[in-house]
């Protein structure tokens, strides 16, 4: 049995644009991409809202910071045989980091943080897969178009970026972009249909990267 660690944001954690809340456990894409799996593999789903490549952000009283909380979560769920990062998207706020290339070195530290983890004895290091993250638009809420201005422009380099990079770093990478489209509410969340889109995109790259059938 294989061990995949989802690690990511709202869009990982399954935030509803339409309704405020959550979507259903089994349209979250981590657990589609579970099913997708046919038990060959079982995938942790460790989504927060708001959490960005490796920035810190004071907003809410809850840590953000992707850098501080993946050797945590590398230690609560070793052995691991992959770690698939989708991140990026709140990094587009302009109070965050606001560039798409600063964004790609988050995530260039964050592999390294995988690659370079304090394994125990007997657990290898795993893989490592780079989602970035969809196209962001104008939605029906004026303050979060607000918070997000800007963003729909400098998403349309986020895939380009992260590409270099993990072809640097020697990892696989996915765009995100190319199965999925924000939920027009918000313009940057999932709705139920996408989120399911990703979870069915990325399962057969995530067979290929495990050897799986």
């Amino acid at each position: 049995m294989k061990n995949v660690l989802a690690f990511g944001d709202s869009l990982t954690w399954g935030a509803d644009a339409a309704t405020g809340g959550r979507h259903a456990f089994e349209d979250r894409w981590p657990n589609v991409l579970e099913t997708e799996l046919s038990g060959q593999a079982r995938v942790f789903a460790e989504g927060l809202n708001g959490r960005t490549t490796i920035f810190d952000d004071y907003s809410i009283p809850t840590e953000r910071n992707g850098s501080k909380a993946l050797p945590m979560l590398l230690a609560t769920h070793e052995p691991l045989d992959l770690v698939i990062i989708f991140l990026g998207t709140n990094d587009m706020r302009s109070h965050i980091c606001g560039n798409a290339a600063g964004s790609a070195m988050g995530i260039a530290r964050l592999i390294n943080i995988v690659k370079s983890f304090n394994y125990k004895p007997g657990h290898g290091t795993p893989k490592v897969l780079v989602v970035s993250p969809p196209l962001v638009a104008d939605g029906q809420d004026a303050l979060f178009n607000d918070v997000m201005l800007g963003a729909g422009e400098l998403s349309k380099e986020y895939a380009g970026k992260y590409a270099q990079i993990c072809e640097r770093e020697a990892v696989s990478f996915f765009d995100a972009g190319m199965v999925v489209s924000a939920d027009p509410n918000d313009g940057v969340h999932l709705d139920a249909k996408n989120t399911r889109a990703l979870g069915l995109g990325l399962a057969p790259i995530v067979k290929e990267i495990l050897s799986l059938q």
